[in-house]
């Protein structure tokens, strides 16, 4: 892993009784980690490496611990993704139907995460793996053949503190977690689509309708994770969170080891793990904007 902060993120410490240090045992090792400026995933490449290595291969070594496996890609073919979908569209206005949260989760009263656009699923199926039996994960996304082929992996796997749902965040996200059983503790919106032209903002996951539904949803302490590598999605996102001061606060400001830059950004990575867009948007150079924050009690 890299650029993982010097102590345990405050978003992964206890906000209730119910949630203790132990529920999150893949974090441990982060207390000794040290900030690194480039990948680990680069670090151990020799110099002829990185003239021919491509960035989905860097992908594949990144989550190359989960082992999945391409049996589902040889049953249905090339699993194509759409760079950019129109959420507006007339059958993704339609709110999903609920599911029953006890068939779905083993323990449907524990923490839960959700990650909105979680696109192929690894990142949060790798969450899921290291969290199993702690806390529970739950994936938004409204390209079908993504969800299908992430359910695909986690039965493979035989998690079940994860489900994938094909869905529309804007239409569904407040129906879907005021139903959970448990405390929402963690929304991730990772590298959304940023759908460029000005006439096409409406189309971005993030609108305040989504923000605002979020922030309520979220339990005392809970968190939110945004990041970018388009910087205007990034802004964009930012001034969402950023107009709910009575309720939220960034969390450099309660853990000083969340460290930011002079603009507020993180200077690194509080997860363990990027997600795919990340380690593409990084191999080719560019910057990735991070913000996180929590609600206060």
């Amino acid at each position: 892993m890299w650029c993982i902060s010097s102590s345990i993120p405050r978003f992964i410490r206890p906000t209730s009784p119910a949630v203790t240090l132990s529920s999150f045992p893949s974090f441990r090792h982060l207390r000794k980690a040290t900030l690194s400026p480039p990948p680990a995933s680069y670090s151990a490449l020799t110099l002829s490496e990185t003239e021919t290595i491509r960035s989905p291969e860097l992908v594949a070594r990144e989550y190359a611990d989960l082992n999945l496996s391409d049996k589902f890609c040889q049953e249905v073919g090339h699993v194509r993704i759409r760079q950019h979908v129109n959420p507006l569209r007339s059958e993704l206005m339609i709110p999903v139907e609920v599911p029953d949260w006890n068939s779905v989760y083993e323990d449907a009263t524990l923490p839960l995460m959700v990650d909105i656009g979680t696109g192929s699923g690894r990142f949060l199926i790798w969450l899921a793996k290291r969290n199993s039996g702690f806390r529970n994960h739950l994936g938004l996304e409204i390209r079908p053949k993504l969800v299908k082929r992430a359910e695909y992996w986690v039965d493979e796997l035989a998690l079940k503190n994860i489900h994938f749902i094909y869905a529309n965040a804007m239409v569904s996200f407040k129906q879907l977690v005021s139903s959970y059983p448990g405390p929402l503790i963690l929304v991730s919106v990772l590298c959304p689509d940023p759908h460029f032209k000005k006439k096409h903002h409406k189309r971005r996951v993030l609108q305040k309708p989504l923000a605002e539904s979020i922030v309520d949803g979220l339990g005392p302490g809970g968190q939110v994770f945004i990041q970018s590598d388009v910087l205007e999605v990034a802004l964009d996102m930012r001034d969402y969170f950023d107009s709910e001061p009575d309720k939220l606060v960034h969390v450099d400001f309660i853990d000083p080891n969340m460290l930011c830059d002079n603009e507020g950004w993180l200077l690194n990575n509080p997860m363990g793990i990027r997600t795919e867009r990340e380690i593409h948007a990084e191999f080719e150079g560019a910057r990735i904007y991070r913000r996180m924050y929590q609600k206060q009690s």
